[in-house]
């Protein structure tokens, strides 16, 4: 399976993205070429190689025409979906914007639909967005995964003012995902490099087991002293067969016979908001010949700490175990369809040439409750859409 890894050790952001896309073999020509099929002016990318602490890099250097009017979501996705590109570069771009309006809305208590876009709705971010997917198209990638990302630390301005490091928005989009400061003061991470990153990546984690085929450095604006702020991309060979490379994770369990199960369901909420992978009870006969609950909690190897003292502060357990296990998910992707009850994301599994369309349970489950119908109603409407749209493909 060709696989792209996003080594994040200087953050990333869109245009390190579309540099590094480039540095590992994307032709700049062809790239531009299909961003044209925007058939919106006023803008142009040269592609540079730049010298970041003695390690070569391209920097992307997108250059548009002032624009003083900001962005709705709908009106980045009128742009992308009347555009001339191919219908799963339509799909996946739509998803990272759809994606990041969402963040907002969470940041601002606001319906999506009221979201206006300031950085991330100019030109330029459009440009780095549908350049970044247009870029996994060219080079075929089919699975991506990504490392912990520096974030950085600090202050920085933005269009409501000043804030934290890092931002708002970013911090939403990397909920759950792993991340960490540095020792460099400054933003390392900006809005629609968590969005790209966070939309096509399922996993997180140190470099897996793959065959390089092709490595590529994307620039960073600033050029400190010492540090190559740079993002790397790694390209290459996951696997031979449909199955990913199986995970070494981590199992941490816990009897408990003497805790209210009110507090159970709490719990296993704050499990999955720390990043849990699952979370399950499992009734059991303890000691004594009491009835009690096994508590397990799948997690990455380097969060055992956080989860246990999550579990020692939220329970009465008095002690928990931990153990590695192995793990094999399938390849995944998630598909927007649109359908008569609106737009539904879908989740989509191969398995040894076998696919299997998922609709995204909670999404059905409100938009059927909105409108009115039977919850299979709206799941069956999904999977005829995600049918239909493959079919056109």
């Amino acid at each position: 399976m060709k696989t792209l890894y996003f080594d994040c050790f200087a953050g990333a952001s869109g245009d390190m993205i579309l540099g590094a896309l480039v540095g590992a073999g994307v032709d700049p020509r062809t790239l531009v070429d299909q961003l044209k099929l925007l058939n919106v002016g006023g803008w142009e990318i040269d592609f540079e190689r730049v010298d970041r602490s003695g390690i070569s890099a391209t920097y992307a250097k997108v250059k548009t025409a002032h624009e003083h009017a900001h962005r709705h979501l709908s009106d980045i996705l009128k742009i992308i979906d009347e555009s001339g590109l191919e219908q799963k570069v339509k799909d996946r771009a739509a998803l990272i914007f759809s994606k990041l309006a969402e963040a907002e809305a969470q940041v601002h208590n606001l319906p999506v639909e009221q979201i206006h876009f300031h950085e991330v709705g100019a030109l330029d971010a459009i440009l780095d967005v549908c350049g970044a997917v247009i870029g996994f198209d060219l080079l075929g990638i089919e699975q991506f995964i990504s490392s912990p990302l520096r974030v950085g630390f600090g202050m920085t301005d933005m269009a409501h003012g000043r804030f934290p490091i890092p931002p708002p928005a970013v911090a939403e989009l990397l909920k759950c995902k792993p991340i960490y400061a540095g020792e460099i003061e400054g933003e390392f991470v900006t809005p629609t490099g968590a969005a790209i990153i966070a939309t096509v990546c399922d996993r997180f984690e140190s470099l897996p087991a793959m065959q390089i085929a092709a490595t590529g450095y994307g620039a960073g604006t600033r050029d400190p002293k010492g540090f190559p702020n740079a993002l790397r991309v790694l390209i290459g060979e996951s696997g031979t067969t449909d199955a990913t490379t199986d995970e070494r994770l981590l199992m941490i369990e816990t009897n408990i016979d003497d805790m209210s199960p009110q507090l159970f369901g709490h719990v296993m909420d704050l499990a999955f908001e720390l990043g849990a992978l699952d979370c399950y009870f499992t009734s059991v006969q303890m000691k004594k010949n009491r009835p009690g609950m096994l508590l397990s909690m799948l997690c990455r190897p380097n969060e055992r700490e956080k989860f246990l003292q999550m579990l020692f502060a939220e329970t009465t357990t008095i002690g928990a175990r931990s153990y590695e296990v192995d793990r094999r998910a399938l390849p995944r992707e998630t598909v927007r369809v649109q359908t008569k009850f609106g737009a539904i994301d879908v989740k989509v599994v191969h398995s040894n040439g076998d696919v299997k369309a998922m609709p995204e349970f909670e999404q059905c489950r409100a938009v059927a409750q909105s409108a009115g119908v039977a919850l299979r109603e709206v799941q069956d409407a999904a999977r005829v859409a995600y049918l239909s749209q493959k079919a056109e493909q």
